[in-house]
């Protein structure tokens, strides 16, 4: 008898999935010191566990969901099976749980199998240079996505008489296994997922949460899937659920019957931590200030000068509204190191639609000081949040752009294309100017980095003591004149200058 070949796993953290309804009979009829109490406790609970003061890594989030099914969501990703049981006794224990009742609840675990890469089973491949292990690890330990929709469903492979998974040879399960991931990743940055096995733990073999700005792109996502083999012919589900997320502090908003997240929560999502601007979430929101993109701050100051900017021909400005977003680090790392790990990276970016490009720039002078840039353009914000919590992990990063010190403010200009037969005048002329800029009150260092892929693709770093300096060299005649000088030697206009 021939026996199939299952997929080999490792596995990482494991994922609770805690559904709850709300009695809300017994809500209004308690007394109003109850329900405080029990808003505190619930409260207090739920944001421990978003901080993970029960585990020493983790996450969590809370949400709530469409629907007669079930009112509240609390997922928990712990590292241990024992993590995940004992905060669903510890909500219990809550004078908040009183008023709920448990409707369901899903347990699985993070893992990565042959289907995703067999190179993570082997001994003798050097996964950690290639930078696919990095994807990997998201996948073991993963974060919840900072995005306002979750969908969860679980699902399983069929096992009937015309169509059984099990009896598919290894190959052809990898094939389509790998046909489904392509359309996944046609909606990245848009939708992002985390998907565990369950086979012994719950009823279905997998869990499925897809999050997301938009509901629309789940929608989307989930649809196309219906089309593709593995799902039409091999798959069944269980129930789905949808939910918008919420933090803590909302509860008693949530109780009340008042919007959730409290809408004078201004900006953005309220859930976004403070752990983001580290770059070691990649789900993190990190906004415009954290993807590597230039603004003034929105405030009158910095509008003039883009204005100013613009009358000379050059895009001045946050990423964010035009047709890329970046994602700038710089390392002290050795550059050929550090483009075999770029490169690795690469790779897997490049199966999403949203990456633009991904490259190293080195300085163009032999400077002991210079420093070595990564930078990385994609098509949404999102997509640049996730990339740059991958990039974080790269060799001996020192800063990301747009994490300037207290005590400089630093510029960049990018989309520097320069005409070939130009390229030893542009780098003379820069450095004639930068002779210009090192006498300039408030300047600390200019360089000019290539794309070590593309000589005549470059950019310009500065640091400056504080903004004001770099406005004054932005609105001086030296500018006005290097503006003026690269219209005939550039391939096309520097579409930005982010002001860091």
């Amino acid at each position: 008898m021939e026996r199939r070949t299952p997929p080999r796993t490792k596995e990482g953290w494991y994922i609770l999935h805690d559904f709850r309804t709300v009695d809300w009979d017994a809500w209004r009829d308690a007394p109003e010191r109850v329900r405080e109490r029990a808003l505190e406790e619930g409260r207090a609970f739920l944001a421990d566990c978003e901080d993970v003061a029960d585990a020493d890594d983790g996450d969590s989030a809370l949400f709530a969901m469409l629907g007669h099914e079930t009112d509240l969501l609390v997922m928990h990703v712990r590292p241990t099976m024992a993590d995940v049981e004992r905060l669903g006794r510890r909500f219990d224990q809550t004078a908040f749980a009183e008023f709920t009742e448990r409707t369901d609840s899903y347990v699985s675990v993070a893992e990565v199998s042959d289907y995703v890469t067999d190179a993570y089973f082997e001994e003798d491949e050097e996964v950690e240079s290639t930078g696919l292990s990095r994807y990997l690890e998201q996948k073991l330990y993963p974060q919840i996505p900072d995005a306002e929709y979750v969908n969860f469903y679980p699902m399983e492979k069929r096992r009937d008489p015309e169509y059984n998974w099990y009896d598919l040879p290894f190959e052809e399960r990898s094939e389509h296994m790998s046909s489904h991931g392509d359309i996944g990743r046609s909606y990245g940055g848009k939708v992002s997922q985390i998907t565990a096995g369950s086979i012994g733990f719950d009823d279905y073999e997998w869990s499925v949460s897809l999050f997301a700005d938009d509901p629309a792109h789940i929608k989307n996502l989930l649809a196309e899937m219906r089309f593709d083999p593995s799902t039409s012919k091999y798959a069944e589900f269980g129930r789905f659920y949808v939910g918008r997320r919420f933090e803590p502090h909302d509860l008693e908003a949530y109780m009340a019957g008042e919007a959730v997240p409290a809408e004078d929560d201004a900006g953005g999502h309220p859930h976004a931590s403070a752990d983001s601007a580290s770059g070691g979430h990649p789900h993190g929101d990190t906004g415009d200030e954290e993807s590597g993109a230039g603004h003034p701050h929105g405030d009158a100051d910095g509008e003039d000068v883009r204005s100013e900017l613009e009358e000379q021909g050059v895009y001045a400005g946050q990423p964010h509204g035009e047709d890329v977003h970046a994602v700038v680090l710089y390392s002290a790392a050795d550059p050929d190191e550090l483009f075999e790990e770029v490169e690795g990276l690469r790779s897997n970016f490049d199966h999403y639609d949203t990456h633009v490009k991904t490259a190293v720039y080195e300085s163009e002078f032999d400077d002991e000081d210079a420093e070595t840039a990564v930078v990385s353009l994609w098509e949404t914000d999102r997509a640049a949040d996730t990339a740059a919590g991958f990039l974080a992990d790269l060799p001996e990063i020192v800063r990301q752009a747009g994490d300037d010190d207290d005590d400089s403010w630093g510029t960049m200009g990018m989309f520097y294309t320069v005409k070939p037969d130009h390229r030893e005048d542009f780098v003379g002329t820069f450095a004639d100017v930068g002779g210009l800029l090192e006498e300039m009150d408030g300047h600390r260092k200019t360089d000019l980095l290539a794309n070590r892929e593309d000589e005549n693709d470059m950019f310009i770093a500065s640091r400056w003591d504080s903004r004001e300096d770099a406005m004054a060299f932005f609105r001086s005649d030296e500018f006005s004149e290097t503006v003026e000088y690269g219209r005939d030697v550039l391939a096309d206009r520097p579409r930005h200058v982010f002001l860091a």
